[in-house]
């Protein structure tokens, strides 16, 4: 019985396409439906830049301040662009119980949410970042797949299968 489930979302270009198939999955299993997007920490290189223009304490602000504003503002992008997807779809917004927005290796993030959630399915989509799209699986996914407790539902990339299909 599926009673909850976990969509990680990437915010990129077929993020509006994973995100339908989890709020249909939601809508058919009646279940709760929380939504997470993980936030690489920040490189060597910039934490270095930031170094160099900021003193000791102004750098530890911003840290605790700038990553929390951060963190809203993205919040706050995840729910505006279902908003905006949705468009007279409002209703299934209310099948989602949270958004949130975490620091960290996305496939831990995604994996450390579903256990502390104890939910019943993560929801991911399959991409690859990569310049050739040569993998079919993206990191997080493959890691996810590897490594999750519960099943997971995969949703493929849209441009492969629609290539495959010609």
């Amino acid at each position: 019985m599926i009673r909850s489930m976990l969509y990680a979302t990437d915010l990129g270009l077929y993020a509006p396409y994973v995100m339908q198939h989890a709020l249909a999955l939601a809508r058919t299993f009646k279940a709760e439906l929380y939504v997470v997007h993980a936030v690489e920490p920040m490189g060597l290189f910039a934490e270095s830049v930031l170094q160099s223009y900021l003193d000791e304490q102004a750098l530890n602000e911003f840290h605790r301040q700038g990553l929390n504003t951060v963190m809203a503002n993205i919040e706050q992008r995840v729910l505006d662009s279902f908003r905006e997807e949705l468009g007279e779809g409002q209703q299934d917004l209310q099948l989602i119980k949270s958004v949130r927005v975490f620091q960290g290796d996305p496939s831990q993030v995604i994996l450390e949410q579903a256990a502390k959630l104890s939910v019943d399915l993560l929801i991911v989509g399959s991409h690859c970042q990569g310049a050739n799209g040569e993998s079919p699986l993206g990191r997080t996914a493959a890691r996810v797949l590897q490594l999750s407790r519960v099943p997971v539902y995969l949703v493929p990339l849209v441009q492969r299968r629609r290539q495959g299909e010609a």
